[in-house]
């Protein structure tokens, strides 16, 4: 499985419309923060200060297999091969292969 950042991201988005029958928001960072992804509600479903609403907070929760809501502003992938190995396994409804560990203190 690839875990090149660009091709994390297509199969991250595609998992979760397939899933869920719905579009979401998976974004590469830029700058310093280049390697992270961030996968939210996309514009036209965020509320004031460009949160995700209660409804899309759980329902993505839900798709990753968490056990809680998402954060109000989405989920952060670290840029690590076994955070995007991790999440790629989530979003299409297998159990992680791999469950990532923070690499910074």
């Amino acid at each position: 499985m690839s875990t090149d950042r660009d091709e994390a991201i297509r199969a991250i988005r595609a998992a979760l419309k397939r899933r869920t029958g719905r579009t979401w928001s998976v974004t590469g960072g830029r700058g310093t923060a280049w390697g992270w992804i961030t996968v939210t509600a996309p514009p036209s479903r965020r509320v004031k200060y460009d949160y995700m609403t209660e409804a899309d907070r759980r329902d993505l929760g839900e798709a990753l297999g968490l056990d809680a809501p998402v954060h109000s502003q989405g989920v952060w992938i670290p840029a690590q091969h076994d955070y995007r190995t991790e999440y790629i396994d989530r979003a299409e409804g297998r159990p992680p292969s791999v469950v990532a560990v923070a690499y910074w203190d």
